[in-house]
Formats: C-alpha cells, sequence, structure tokens
C-alpha cells in the first residue's frame, strides 16, 4: 500500500523501541524523504514490552515500553491526525524488533491494535528481523570504519540474516568486554566514546 504520492506533503511520526535506534534514523530518514517537502518527529521508548491484553494499557506511561503503550499511543494518534486539516497528511511509523516472535502471530496483534481504534490513524509498523542491530552487520566494512578495533573474527562469524542475537555479537565485536560487560551497566547509558564514538546498551 502506498503511503503517500509523490509530491504530496506527509509528516511522518515515528516511534522506535530505543535510544540508539532513534539515533540511526536521525541519520536515516533526512536521506529517504526529502526533509524541505517532508516533516518528522521521532520518538525513543526505553524498550519493547509487550502488546496488552485486552489492547488496553495499564503500565505507567513514564516507563516508555513501547508495546505496553501501544493501545493507548494509536488511539491518541488517531484522534490526533483526525484533527488534521485534509491537506496536512501524516502517517504514524511503528519501528521494533521481531525479537524471537513468530513473525505472522506479530504483525497480526499489531494489526489488531489499531483496528481497535477509533478514528484509527494511518499506520505503519517497520518489523526488524531479529533485531535492528542485524542492519548495522549487514555492512561490515562500515562497522570497521566507524570502529578500527572490532574484532574481525567475530564480525566475520556473522552471516546475514542469522538468527544468533546481533546485539551481543555487535557488542562482543566492538565493545571492550563484550556483551557481558555492557549488560551489566544501567539502561541505554550512553558509554564513554569508542574511537570517539558512542555505544547504547539496548534494553529487551
Amino acid at each position: 500500500m502506498t503511503t503517500w504520492t509523490q509530491g504530496e506533503y506527509m509528516h511522518f511520526e515515528i516511534l522506535v523501541e530505543d535510544v540508539s535506534g532513534k539515533t540511526t534514523l536521525e541519520i536515516l530518514v533526512p536521506k529517504i524523504i526529502n526533509p524541505e517537502q517532508h516533516t518528522f518527529n521521532i520518538h525513543a521508548y526505553k524498550g519493547i514490552g509487550h502488546i496488552p491484553k485486552n489492547l488496553i494499557s495499564n503500565s505507567d506511561p513514564k516507563k516508555r515500553i513501547l508495546l505496553d503503550q501501544l493501545p493507548r499511543l494509536i488511539q491518541g494518534y488517531g484522534k490526533t491526525f483526525a484533527s488534521y486539516p485534509p491537506n496536512y497528511h501524516a502517517v504514524l511509523i511503528i519501528i521494533c524488533d521481531l525479537d524471537d516472535r513468530c513473525l505472522s502471530v506479530f504483525r497480526q496483534e499489531l494489526l489488531n491494535v489499531v483496528d481497535s481504534c477509533e478514528p484509527k490513524p494511518k499506520t505503519q509498523f517497520c518489523i526488524a528481523i531479529e533485531e535492528g542491530e542485524a542492519w548495522y552487520l549487514g555492512d561490515l566494512a562500515a562497522v570497521k570504519a566507524a570502529y578500527p578495533t572490532a574484532k574481525p573474527a567475530i564480525l566475520n562469524s556473522y552471516t546475514n540474516d542469522d538468527i544468533c542475537g546481533t546485539w551481543e555479537k555487535l557488542a562482543d565485536a566492538v565493545y571492550p568486554g563484550g556483551c557481558q560487560k555492557l549488560s551489566k551497566l544501567p539502561y541505554q547509558l550512553t558509554l564513554p566514546a569508542i574511537n570517539g564514538r558512542g555505544f547504547l546498551r539496548p534494553n529487551k
């Protein structure tokens, strides 16, 4: 389904499950859309969580867990988008990791949340197979350029689209002490830069 037609103004509201994903999208989105023609906001959450039973968000919104709050968020965007003038086109984009879920079941659960809302916002789901870190590992040359001290044996052991715990593999390759040391640090703490670049610990 086409979200917008060429030449038509569009505003994008993008929800992503962690800060590292937001950092990546802030670089990528302007390369995908024309920022002189379209606008966007990117909102980071503190983990993915779970879609609540009965599609009622009962968890604390201050904890900012994406799927826990998804029914409330989509309902809110539906009301907000409905208040826009006819020539102000908006779409909600939700980006999350598949992790170890079944893709067809998870996709249907997400669509059920949208179907439960009235008015329904125009919504697109982008599901990373297994995790967003797989996208980084898909370009090993870029990882090596960003982290010259990365461990080549670990990077070279990765095969595209492997279901192998990709954030752990990436951490083992580029961060001193690997994922075991990184996972002991507070949630999504921005660590001291490695060769001028920080590393964010994801939280599931």
